[in-house]
């Protein structure tokens, strides 16, 4: 029997399981977030019970929990930018290893994309590092695709990453497959 996944938003209270599902994607793979893991483990508990709370209720910036029989296996964050006309975009993915064949991954990113598209996006975004293939071909087999927009990682400037698009199916569009 496989275990149930289900994907929740993340509660006003749960700071303390942000913070370690935080810190074991930065011990797990650094290489794939702009944080480190040393800015987790330094941060207090108090920074991450903020960080809940906000995300819990804002309407421009969330992260979604990936819960497998019940037990936190994930997370992604969903968030809109600041620009005009304001982009769209899911990052800080992270799933636990031993449930990433469940298709978890997938899960998140399509809870995040449809918060999104419930806050009017018509297209998301994800910033993957040029190195990191597996990402690079998971968001492809998802429908996202290059914009041609580059830029360096800030904590690495000698590495780049690329921004990748999925266009959000209109309502006709989504009636028709």
């Amino acid at each position: 029997m496989s275990p149930s996944l289900t994907v929740r938003r993340i509660a006003a209270d749960q700071g303390a399981v942000f913070r370690e599902l935080r810190t074991a994607s930065l011990r797990e793979a650094p290489y794939a977030f702009g944080a480190t893991l040393e800015d987790a483990l330094s941060a207090d508990a108090a920074s991450f019970d903020a960080t809940a709370a906000e995300h819990a209720v804002s309407l421009r910036i969330t992260t979604f929990i990936l819960y497998t029989e019940g037990h936190p296996a994930g997370l992604i964050e969903a968030h809109f930018d600041d620009t005009t006309p304001r982009r769209a975009f899911v990052c800080e993915l992270w799933v636990a290893p031993a449930v990433r064949h469940l298709r978890g991954g997938e899960l998140l990113v399509d809870t995040a994309s449809a918060w999104l598209a419930n806050q009017g996006a018509t297209e998301i975004h994800a910033w993957v590092a040029d190195a990191n293939r597996n990402a690079m071909r998971f968001y492809e087999a998802l429908g996202f695709g290059p914009t041609g927009e580059h830029r360096r990682v800030a904590r690495a400037p000698e590495q780049a990453e690329s921004l990748l698009v999925r266009h959000v199916p209109t309502t006709s569009q989504a009636s028709q497959q």
